[in-house]
């Protein structure tokens, strides 16, 4: 009888444990798709406010198309990015061109003294820093999750229920050099 006790009691012992671990695998992957929709969220508000901030900057730069082309390229690059990886390449192909953009702006006196354009501009700042923190996060949580599928015991549960690693958000080839600004 105290066999069957203890056997019972290490039964369930393990299947709590197992229980545990699985669930926190499960938290761990809502986290980091979270994580990854927080970046979306805040591309998408990009996305909404670069076409505001390229009118008004138009009207002042004229001469300035092929920057504004750029930006209109990269904006629409960010549209049809379907995948995290396109995604990824699409918004800093976006982020390089919008520092340009405020780097040809230093020409314009007229045009950094536009209220409409401050407010833009400071808008398009802040969510830029909101994007940065976003990454950071996504591959914060990223770090955390793979680890936890990687390490003994919860790489048994996750191999027998299929969690995979995710990827980090990276930066790749020119959007790693320094960013020129030519007049």
């Amino acid at each position: 009888m105290d066999f069957v006790l203890i056997l019972g009691g290490v039964i369930v012992f393990f299947v709590l444990i197992f229980v545990l671990i699985y669930n926190s695998l499960i938290q761990q992957r809502m986290r980091v798709d979270n994580a990854w929709s927080q970046i979306d969220v805040q591309l998408k508000k990009r996305f909404d406010l670069v076409p505001n901030l390229v009118e008004t900057v138009k009207g002042y730069a004229k001469h300035e198309k092929e920057l504004l082309t750029d930006i209109t390229k990269a904006r629409a690059a960010m549209a049809n990015a379907g995948t995290m990886n396109e995604k990824a390449k699409a918004d800093n192909m976006l982020s390089s061109t919008l520092k340009s953009l405020f780097a040809v702006v230093e020409n314009y006196p007229q045009l950094k003294a536009n209220e409409n354009f401050l407010m833009l501009q400071e808008e398009l700042s802040g969510i830029e820093e909101k994007i940065a923190y976003s990454r950071q996060f996504y591959n914060d949580s990223v770090l955390t999750y793979n680890t936890a599928i990687a390490t003994i015991p919860t790489s048994i549960i996750a191999g027998m229920f299929g969690f995979a690693a995710k990827e980090f958000f990276k930066t790749e080839g020119e959007e790693r050099k320094n960013v020129k600004v030519k007049f």
